[in-house]
């Protein structure tokens, strides 16, 4: 464990570190043309070192509350060590899961499984779908805004929609891909969202038609936000746990809380753009990106229509967690401009720099 390091300095070595790769990476890229071998061995060992450390780092954190939830998961590991039984807990299967892992590992080593099942997918997605030059699409993955957050805290969630990343590596085999989408679900029940998202995208996969559904929840949220919160509440969307970040109360101080977010809708609205511009104005033809961006919009339409509810950050990662792959995917599948590879390391400094910006700017204290 790293009980060395200042819990108060754990996220600023994060966002630090991933400062020095991402200007180490774009200096490569206005050194080295994108396919130039020199730049494939870097990319390739550079990628490695980011997911090792980064498991281990977050993996092996100290058990704080400055890292939200995981001392709620230590007092339910240490009930299991000493014997105690599953209660009527909702998701039921990830506490099975704790109670295993809790009589054969550590409370370390039971982060740091968890750490792995949140960042190796994101990797394993990357690779699969662009080969060598995978390393920029998993770099997009961990400087995004909510990565940080749901590898300390949301543990579960962010484990479980990563496992639906995961099952996405086998769209090919779907028995294997429904066995992941089954998992995640048990997991946390709110990978359904994403998980029926993608599902329709299999019978229907027009952009255009999904575009405009999200377009037109901006002013179904705001004439009828209550309406929908009312709505999904009473029709029992996911468990009690789901029904309370829906009802309650926030701190008026933080994203947890209440209001029509415009500042995040903005944020939501960067790989809307980017599908719309690769897809409409350079005429990009992709059946698995179309599936993907599909997916995002009707997950993140879903967070438009609840954006008023207390704690909506929990349904926008729902949809967040694939901003990154939706953004970069064109432009590792497909040539559009003459200095594609510099154009790349700016789009990643630019999305880095947002999560850094909000984090030492917008939630400086």
């Amino acid at each position: 464990m790293f009980d060395f390091i200042p819990v108060k300095n754990y996220f600023d070595i994060y966002i630090n570190f991933c400062l020095f790769m991402v200007l180490f990476t774009i200096l490569h890229t206005y050194a080295l043309r994108l396919e130039d071998t020199k730049n494939i061995k870097f990319i390739k060992v550079a990628g490695y070192i980011l997911l090792v450390s980064l498991i281990f780092y977050l993996g092996m954190r100290p058990i704080s509350g400055v890292f939200g939830d995981t001392v709620n998961y230590n007092y339910a590991f240490k009930k299991y060590q000493l014997g105690g039984k599953i209660g009527n807990e909702s998701d039921y299967y990830w506490h099975v899961f704790m109670k295993i892992m809790s009589h054969l590992v550590t409370i370390h080593v039971f982060f740091t499984i968890c750490t792995f099942l949140y960042i190796y997918p994101m990797y394993r997605l990357s690779k699969t779908v662009f080969n060598k030059y995978w390393y920029y699409a998993f770099m997009m993955f961990v400087v995004s805004f909510s990565f940080y957050t749901y590898a300390v805290n949301g543990v579960r969630n962010g484990a479980a929609l990563s496992l639906f990343l995961w099952g996405l590596c086998y769209r090919d085999k779907k028995i294997i891909m429904g066995l992941f989408f089954l998992v995640a679900t048990l997991f946390h029940k709110s990978a359904l969202l994403p998980i029926l998202a993608y599902l329709a995208t299999l019978f229907y996969n027009n952009p255009k038609v999904y575009f405009k559904g999200w377009l037109a929840c901006i002013p179904l949220s705001l004439i009828m936000g209550s309406v929908w919160i009312t709505l999904f509440t009473s029709l029992g969307f996911g468990d009690d746990r789901l029904t309370g970040y829906l009802t309650g109360e926030a701190s008026a101080d933080t994203f947890s809380s209440t209001g029509f977010r415009w500042d995040f809708l903005f944020y939501s609205a960067f790989p809307v753009f980017a599908g719309w511009y690769f897809i409409f104005k350079k005429k990009f033809n992709d059946t698995f990106y179309n599936q993907l961006l599909n997916t995002y919009l009707i997950c993140n339409g879903f967070w438009i229509l609840v954006i008023r509810a207390s704690f909506s950050n929990r349904f926008a990662y729902l949809s967040w967690f694939m901003m990154a792959i939706v953004i970069i995917y064109p432009m590792l599948k497909q040539q559009f401009f003459k200095n594609q590879h510099i154009l790349i390391g700016r789009v990643i400094l630019l999305y880095f720099g947002f999560t850094y910006a909000m984090f030492y700017v917008y939630y400086y204290k």
